[in-house]
């Protein structure tokens, strides 16, 4: 998937929802230099239900975009 893209199909979204369902997640993370997230576990999780609600709004990309973000980092 790209982070530029207008939309994810709801496949798309069902895919990135299975694969972080799939993971043992680490506690914390330092996703980026700016970005820290204490509870990766529940953070995941918040961002997926609202994923699920706007994942095919152009407009409300930001919680797809940093699951993306944090699956990269998880596969590093």
């Amino acid at each position: 998937m790209e982070n530029k893209k207008n939309f994810y199909t709801k496949d798309e979204f069902k895919e990135l929802q299975a694969w972080f369902e799939a993971q043992n997640l680490p506690e914390s993370m330092q996703v980026d230099k700016a970005t820290y997230i204490p509870n990766l576990k529940e953070t995941v999780l918040r961002l997926l239900d609202q994923a699920k609600v706007c994942h095919d709004n152009p407009k409300m990309q930001g919680c797809l975009i940093l699951l993306e973000h944090i699956k990269q980092k998880l596969e590093e």
